[in-house]
């Protein structure tokens, strides 16, 4: 029921103006800004690191990210980082050689050093390895807590220059999408690995001194939904929150340098890279797309499966290195079973607690489907490539032999992209993100369509070169249309 109507009393009405005839002007576009590639980002990034433009390349797993692709980039003034994750020290060394001999007039480049919470002690080797070789930057990824080997690398060669400002040897990218993570990489190194360290004569006395004045990391790359270990974060959402957590830790420990926070994460295409600019990136990071290029360190034939994928064409599955913690990846889909079977391992590793609770049925499908092998040949070759800690474990532990047996089906599927396999097609793990599909979109129509044409400097500089013009063109048009 309407409620009545109280009238207002005359005196108190508050008179309209009658409409007027006048017309309000129609807003003038203003001058077009002539805005560059090399105008985007942070300068003092681009200064710091020595860069034309404030574009990286992330550090694709077994070498997806070659050394040829990270030469191109950094010939082209990006800075980009090879893909050490899954790599023998031996590969990684000789991979570093090349670098060194291709890129020796000052070009930038970096190494990837991911996160392995199931071998600390390949992280500890790699380290040894970037400090051998006297490596300056470092991309830090998929770390859910600082380790002594990234500690290590962050303090060795700490000193005070002439004005007394503390200085790192080693600079370190820290990829991130949750709070607690960031917050651990804006802030000193923990005292208790810090201690260790010392205890251990793996770094020095003042170098222990001097890292209470600087934060793990000098820059952050806010890392949303991406291709590979993902949180499915929004960019959106995570730059003005990781700036405001910035801005408060920095306030709070009287740093006297800003950490730039860069933007990773779907963005293949101008429109999403002159989006993170205008949210106040100091620099992009680019994936997916690197993978379908000609430098890419994969397989033809994922690169064909690669060059016709939209923005669906991607789903979830657990990821194999952190398969106990329900950490996940995002990857192709369309044309693969992976997905489907990844997550279906992983299922079946919740329920049951050793291979013998498995039925009759359901083992018979994942050693003949899956594995096409028994459960005893893949035992053996787990037996022959892990520590013997972890057999140890397993022989004690069914649950965690099952573990171990399954991830062997993640590292596999992993081989066989990387291959080519034609046998293995449908097991294909190929860790990719939407980004992808929108950039085939994009290029649709062009001779870009074609993989085969695609060279990793010259489509992010054709993303670059556009979002600048884009960005011009918008702002001269805010408040016209």
């Amino acid at each position: 029921r309407t409620p009545a109507r109280i009238p207002v009393p005359a005196a108190e009405r508050i008179p309209v103006p009658a409409p007027t005839a006048e017309r309000i002007p129609a807003p003038q576009p203003a001058a077009a800004r002539t805005i560059l590639a090399t105008d985007l980002g942070s300068a003092s990034f681009k200064r710091e690191y020595g860069l034309r433009y404030a574009c990286l390349t992330g550090g694709m797993y077994r070498g997806i990210a070659s050394p040829e692709l990270v030469v191109a980039v950094g010939k082209a003034g990006m800075l980009g980082f090879l893909g050490t994750a899954g790599q023998r020290p031996e590969r990684v060394d000789d991979d570093i050689r090349f670098l060194k001999r291709h890129l020796s007039g000052g070009e930038a480049y970096g190494l990837n050093l991911v996160h392995d919470p199931g071998h600390p002690e390949r992280e500890d080797a790699l380290v040894d390895l970037y400090l051998r070789h006297e490596i300056r930057t470092v991309e830090a990824s998929a770390f859910i807590a600082m380790t002594p080997a990234l500690i290590r690398y962050r303090l060795t060669g700490l000193r005070r220059d002439a004005a007394g400002h503390v200085v790192p040897r080693g600079r370190v990218i820290a990829k991130v999408s949750r709070p607690e993570v960031a917050r651990a990489f804006l802030s000193p190194a923990p005292t208790r690995i810090v201690e260790q360290l010392l205890a251990q004569g793996r770094i020095t006395a003042d170098e222990a001194e001097l890292a209470r004045e600087l934060p793990v990391a000098d820059d952050l790359c806010l890392e949303a939904d991406s291709g590979g270990h993902t949180d499915q974060g929004v960019a959106l959402a995570l730059m003005p929150a990781m700036r405001r957590l910035r801005d408060d830790i920095t306030a709070q420990r009287g740093y006297r340098q800003r950490v730039r926070l860069g933007a990773a994460g779907g963005i293949g295409t101008p429109d999403a890279a002159a989006a993170c600019f205008l949210m106040g990136a100091d620099f992009l990071t680019t994936g997916s797309i690197n993978q379908c290029t000609v430098e890419a360190g994969t397989s033809e034939q994922v690169k064909d499966l690669l060059q016709d994928i939209n923005i669906q064409d991607t789903g979830y599955a657990p990821a194999g290195d952190m398969f106990e913690y329900g950490a996940r990846v995002q990857v192709l889909k369309r044309g693969v079973l992976f997905p489907a079977r990844a997550n279906k391992l992983y299922e079946l590793y919740k329920r049951h607690d050793a291979l013998e609770q498995l039925d009759a049925t359901t083992a018979e499908q994942l050693q003949s489907r899956y594995f096409k092998k028994s459960f005893a040949e893949v035992y053996a070759e787990v037996r022959a490539h892990h520590p013997q800690r972890e057999i140890d474990k397993a022989e004690k532990d069914p649950k965690h032999k099952m573990a171990l047996v399954f991830k062997w089906y993640f590292a596999h599927a992993t081989r066989q992209a990387l291959s080519g396999s034609d046998e293995g097609r449908v097991d294909f793990q190929v860790q990719c993100g939407p980004a992808l599909g929108a950039f085939n979109q994009w290029v649709k129509g062009t001779a870009l369509e074609d993989w085969r044409r695609r060279h990793v400097a010259d489509i992010n500089q054709r993303i670059l070169d556009e979002a600048a013009a884009l960005m011009g063109r918008r702002l001269a048009a805010v408040g016209t249309e």
